[in-house]
């Protein structure tokens, strides 16, 4: 491309004048200078800890690739350039004018030079022939598992209820915030077996619990020690000095490292940069939080060309976990949809998995298991805002240490199989919406199934949870999301396969909200008044 397509400055490297940074131009035909140039860039570097630009004045030789002609579109530029000189012959005349080498001895280094090309030897003399074994990874173990394979993420309740009193041990002199000491009060209720399970309080515990059995986390994500929606506080905020405390970093003496780090809103680079850590830790739980799901729209290339198709391309496996918080609370386009329909889309072959957990036990159990279950697939996680105080959305301590992660939840309520005819199906946020309308209108013929793992999506799982339904009529998808996006249209043929497994004639029905280009409208009365339709929908379609 031509320069003045590129940048309305002299240099390349002027934007780097806005942070002060030291730039150095040099001549690429010189390399000697160049070799100086970079020296002195890295002392700088090195001594200074601050940002030095080098500017490497230089030409490309030939086009995009052997059957481009670059003189087609720069015509002036390549006329030069043809009659330039190469680095290399202008360095051989300086070595031998100098009396360094003579002719010969250049061009036995050509002569060797190719003779390596031809015989496919290394010719960058510098290069590490023997890697460090120290930095290998054996995954032997995490090889040949179907993602079917159940395993077992109960944990003992005794020590579990150790673990979260050693959370809340702070040290003498951290004085924390006010509504930051009314949580951990309430956590210590919790772990008390006095107080029902939140959101906040069984993510935490699942990390505790498995830096416990050695496993080590790194969590990155725009305010991701405190959490966006103020559920997480896994970093503690001296008020008197300002200094930072972390319990999960201080659960015992040589424990696994406990790694979290706030976050530019820089999606795209961070996400990639998590991407090839987790490739190379598969026994560590790593973990990368959108602020809002939809921030991840800013990541997509990574979700498009690494997580989701890297083990089929490269056959690296990759256990990365992404949190993206999702659910229509009338907050606008961009504070709504994590864009459900665009990973499920990617979903093939079982390359990853996506899942909406709705209780504070399955974001425990899902979290531990993807750890403990020697399987590596990258994991999409469509976290809630509201549901993180819900007062529907508890859990007990025996759920903790006893429970599994559960791929499709049947109906709670004490409904009479016989009675019922209408089988509402949903994922996420959207169930507690309905089930409190149920219980208000007092339908006793309608039982309401969580499918909390879209993909691998569970038919087995949903049949046998189905079966006890004998006198159904209708089956819907009810999902808050417009009917172009969410999981309807990349799910509606497994839920089918099911309908159809009950009964022939049994077809699967939508209730939702209307197809949009948006994710979501801008209106607060619209979003309620779109949210109540959509929920007599699913009782009545």
């Amino acid at each position: 491309s031509n320069p003045l397509d590129s940048r309305s400055t002299e240099y390349c490297t002027d934007v780097a004048k806005m942070i002060q940074a030291p730039i150095l131009h040099v001549n690429g035909d010189d390399p000697e200078a160049v070799l100086f140039v970079t020296q002195l860039a890295v002392d700088y570097r090195m001594q200074y800890k601050r940002d030095v630009v080098i500017d490497l004045v230089c030409y490309r030789r030939r086009g995009h690739n052997e059957a481009d002609e670059p003189s087609g579109t720069q015509p002036l530029m390549y006329q030069q350039i043809s009659k330039q000189r190469t680095t290399r012959e202008l360095y051989a005349d300086a070595l031998t004018t100098a009396e360094r080498q003579t002719t010969d001895e250049v061009q036995a280094k050509i002569d060797e030079y190719r003779t390596a090309l031809d015989n496919g030897q290394h010719v960058v003399k510098s290069l590490v022939k023997e890697p460090n074994k120290e930095l290998f990874v054996d995954w032997r173990p995490y090889l040949g598992h179907t993602w079917t394979a159940r395993h077992d993420t109960s944990f003992e309740l005794k020590t579990l209820q150790e673990l979260s009193n050693k959370l809340l041990e702070i040290p003498e002199g951290v004085v924390v915030q006010r509504q930051v000491a009314k949580i951990l009060e309430d956590r210590q209720k919790m772990g008390a077996g006095a107080l029902s399970i939140n959101w906040g309080y069984a993510e935490t515990m699942a990390y505790a619990t498995l830096l416990f059995e050695g496993h080590p986390i790194r969590m990155t994500g725009q305010d991701i020690g405190r959490g966006t929606f103020s559920h997480r506080h896994a970093v503690l905020h001296n008020q008197k000095d300002a200094t930072a405390y972390v319990p999960l970093k201080n659960l015992y003496e040589g424990q696994p490292a406990f790694d979290l780090y706030d976050s530019f809103l820089s999606e795209e680079a961070v996400l990639a940069f998590e991407y090839g850590y987790a490739t190379t830790q598969p026994n560590a739980l790593v973990i990368w939080e959108a602020q809002f799901g939809d921030f991840a729209n800013g990541a997509q290339v990574v979700f498009d060309q690494f997580i989701s198709s890297g083990e089929h391309k490269w056959g690296r496996l990759c256990g990365l976990t992404m949190l993206l918080p999702h659910g229509y609370e009338g907050q606008g386009p961009e504070h709504s949809s994590a864009r459900l329909e665009r990973y499920l889309q990617l979903c093939a072959e079982h390359n990853m998995q996506v899942a909406v957990p709705t209780t504070p036990a399955q974001i425990y159990h899902l979290l531990r298991r993807q750890v403990i279950r020697p399987l590596r697939k990258p994991l999409v996680v469509l976290t809630p805002k509201s549901l993180l105080r819900h007062k529907l959305a508890i859990s007990t301590l025996e759920d903790l240490a006893d429970g599994s992660f559960q791929t499709v939840i049947p109906e709670i309520d004490a409904i009479d199989p016989k009675k019922v005819d209408r089988v509402v199906l949903c994922s996420g946020k959207v169930y507690y919406d309905l089930l409190e309308k149920r219980r208000n209108e007092g339908r006793e013929n309608i039982a309401i199934v969580r499918i909390e793992q879209l993909y691998p999506f569970p038919e087995d799982d949903l049949t046998e949870t189905l079966a006890v339904y004998k006198h159904l009529k209708h089956i819907v998808w009810c999902q808050e999301e417009p009917m172009n996006q969410g999981a309807w249209y990349c799910s509606q043929h497994h839920m089918r396969r099911v309908a159809t497994a009950q009964k022939k004639t049994l077809l699967l029905e939508y209730a939702g909200r209307e197809a949009s280009a948006a994710p979501a409208c801008g209106y607060a009365s619209l979003h309620a008044e779109q949210q109540e339709k959509l929920l007599q929908d699913a009782f009545t379609v």
